[in-house]
């Protein structure tokens, strides 16, 4: 038994009692990191709402939460229920000592305090936020890494400054080609620091953000507080929380979550096989795709009939149709789009199905976005286990 379980151990004989009376696994998972840390839990600074608890811890140290998908039911996600990725250790950060710096290939190096930032022109965005790891539970074969199924994802009303704005102020210089994001977030030992590079185009796109709200709220300590890069369209990694740090830079950022991770294949490659480094490119936007939150796997379906729901979204590009087959792909029926939309955001998508007879059905959904792209039966396989967006589908059983 190495030393952490040893420590886990011992420390969950004081602790575990909490996490029992809650009957919650992120009570748990809380309790874990504080024994882990060595400090007690309300330091931590990552403390969530009791409804957390409804989330799948897919890792405690650090904590990543999925959301059942059963509970999207609205076309904002409530916060306490938004899905949650960590790379390091989420940080806990006093706002009294809290800064943006922006420095590096620009006329005017700025130090930014929150209240400076709202002070700027305010602007608000509605994204889907999506892990690009996000079905890698589903690849054969078998990948590694945090093993997501569906649920991490969700979709918000983000407020804050644009990033152009913030930009534009500190004057970037000609050479300038690249902006790197920092958060207050640390390494630990030989991990490498969790830095994001977004091209200058990017970052000056009007609808590139720095938020500090979310549906209306202040961030919270898991979703990023005070600040966190919200990068419309492409995959959720980009949106770097906890910020503290930009640079402009006339190069890409040499760090391992821009030269290694988040690379994807730049060509077709067989299941299983490795990819040389130089054919693999930077991962950007999202892929069509959509999800099945009604009825869910495995349910009992009334043979007076039932509501086929769920979510489509596309990245940069929009959906434009989703289709719902009740019989395991022989046909396909056009399901109604909700009236809520954005560019960036999904689409709710519905069916009214009444069985034929009594029986058991797979139901799937296929989306189509206005780039002509659908959700293919077989997503590319790739050795990160990115960008799963195989049509969807749920096993139920009729009963007269």
């Amino acid at each position: 038994m190495d030393n952490d379980a040893r420590h886990l151990r011992r420390a969950l004989s004081r602790r575990d009692f909490v996490a029992r009376a809650c009957h919650s696994p992120l009570a748990w998972a809380l309790a874990a990191r504080a024994a882990l840390s060595g400090r007690p839990q309300a330091a931590l600074g990552v403390q969530a709402p009791a409804e957390k608890g409804r989330l799948i811890v897919r890792s405690v140290r650090p904590l990543d939460l999925e959301t059942p998908v059963a509970l999207f039911d609205a076309w904002l996600t409530p916060n306490d229920l938004f899905y949650v990725r960590s790379h390091l250790y989420a940080p806990e950060v006093r706002l009294a000592e809290w800064k943006l710096e922006v420095r590096g290939a620009v006329e005017r190096p700025l130090e930014l305090r929150l209240d400076d930032l709202k002070r700027m022109p305010q602007a608000s965005v509605v994204v889907t936020l999506e892990c690009a790891g996000n079905g890698r539970a589903f690849f054969d074969p078998p990948v590694a890494g945090i093993q997501w199924q569906r649920g991490a994802v969700g979709t918000a009303r983000w407020t804050g400054v644009r990033l152009a704005d913030v930009l534009k102020r500190a004057g970037p210089k000609p050479e300038a080609r690249h902006v790197w994001l920092d958060g207050a977030d640390a390494p630990i030992g030989t991990m490498p620091d969790y830095v994001r590079n977004v091209p200058l185009q990017k970052a000056l796109d009007p609808d590139t953000l720095l938020a500090y709200e979310m549906n209306g709220e202040p961030l919270a300590p898991l979703h990023g507080f005070p600040l966190r890069a919200v990068v419309p369209g492409w995959e959720g990694a980009y949106a770097v929380k906890w910020l503290t740090r930009i640079e402009v830079a006339d190069r890409e950022h040499e760090g391992f979550f821009v030269q290694t991770a988040y690379r994807y294949p730049t060509r077709r490659i067989a299941p299983g096989a490795a990819v040389d480094p130089k054919d693999m490119a930077p991962l950007t936007g999202l892929t069509v795709k959509s999800i099945l939150t009604a009825p869910a796997e495995g349910a009992v379906v009334p043979g007076s009939g039932t509501r086929v729901a769920g979510f489509a979204w596309a990245g940069e590009s929009e959906v434009e149709r989703v289709d719902v087959s009740t019989d395991g792909g022989a046909t396909w029926q056009a399901a109604r789009l909700g009236a809520d939309r954005a560019r960036y955001a999904w689409r709710r998508f519905e069916l009214d199905w009444r069985p034929p007879e009594p029986g058991s059905y797979f139901i799937l959904s296929r989306a189509t976005d206005a780039r002509g792209r659908v959700q293919p039966i077989t997503p590319q396989w790739n050795p990160s286990g990115y960008l799963w967006n195989a049509v969807d589908r749920v096993r139920v059983d009729v009963r007269a």
